[in-house]
């Protein structure tokens, strides 16, 4: 469906990084964005740039993306927020848990919940939701984050499901490592966050993962891009481990 059969959209997520760029793209694209995030300052210069409409609220405030999703009848629902935080479960506290899932998870629900039922009425939408290469590969992390992400890539094929025989369409965006600053807010802001995770190397930028939902959104209404998995060239998940007992039986 070409851009000019969507009015509106909704990023969450848009201050910074993936979020920021996919408003910046889809507003050049002439919808009217409604950008969501807990940063009013950097929304107020987002909505600067872009002419978006800013909200500040926390995505994982469910009165306040109610009331948003009662208001506004969204055509485009970019569900791209999320949080993560460092340690496996071994180390995990209720907090760390809480707050993914709450950020990651429940929220991405919920705004499937309220926005979804309208497309179907309207017999037009499109649903994207970032997940990761966290949600289809095992490697070292955190547990609750994989687990979360998973979740939102097996929700994003069950929509099709409960969208069936309507033109609307969801596609999952999966990328791998991407030159945002999420690994600031993971690792702390600092120079050996940023040598560790993205000086030297070729990773693709938030614009570029933008581009990629814009091309899904542009795909004539016949198509739907279900499952979109993006990574540097240099960066390959997967692989094997084994190893000996930390300590031998008695």
């Amino acid at each position: 469906m070409p851009f000019s059969d969507y009015k509106t959209a909704l990023v969450t997520g848009a201050s910074s990084g993936i979020g920021a760029a996919v408003v910046e793209r889809l507003s050049k694209e002439g919808l009217k964005v409604h950008a969501l995030a807990r940063s009013a300052d950097k929304l107020a210069d987002l909505a600067a740039r872009t002419g978006c409409i800013p909200h500040a609220i926390d995505v994982s405030d469910i009165a306040g993306i109610t009331a948003l999703a009662k208001e506004v009848e969204f055509d485009v629902l970019v569900n791209n927020a999320g949080v993560d935080r460092p340690g496996s479960i071994l180390k995990a506290d209720a907090e760390g848990i809480d707050l993914l899932v709450d950020v990651n998870l429940r929220a991405v629900l919920h705004l499937c919940r309220l926005v979804v039922p309208g497309m179907a009425a309207r017999d037009r939408g499109h649903v994207v939701n970032i997940s990761s290469i966290a949600g289809a590969y095992n490697f070292g992390g955190n547990s609750t984050y994989h687990a979360t992400k998973a979740a939102v890539s097996m929700l994003s094929r069950q929509l099709r499901i409960d969208c069936f025989g309507k033109r609307v369409r969801v596609t999952e965006i999966c990328p791998g490592r991407v030159a945002t600053d999420i690994f600031a807010h993971v690792h702390g802001d600092s120079e050996d966050t940023y040598k560790r995770f993205v000086e030297g190397f070729e990773l693709p930028q938030a614009e570029d993962i933008a581009n990629a939902i814009a091309f899904a959104i542009s795909a004539p209404i016949a198509v739907n891009v279900g499952h979109m998995e993006i990574t540097p060239t240099l960066q390959v998940p997967g692989g094997l481990s084994t190893t000996r007992p930390e300590t031998p039986r008695a």
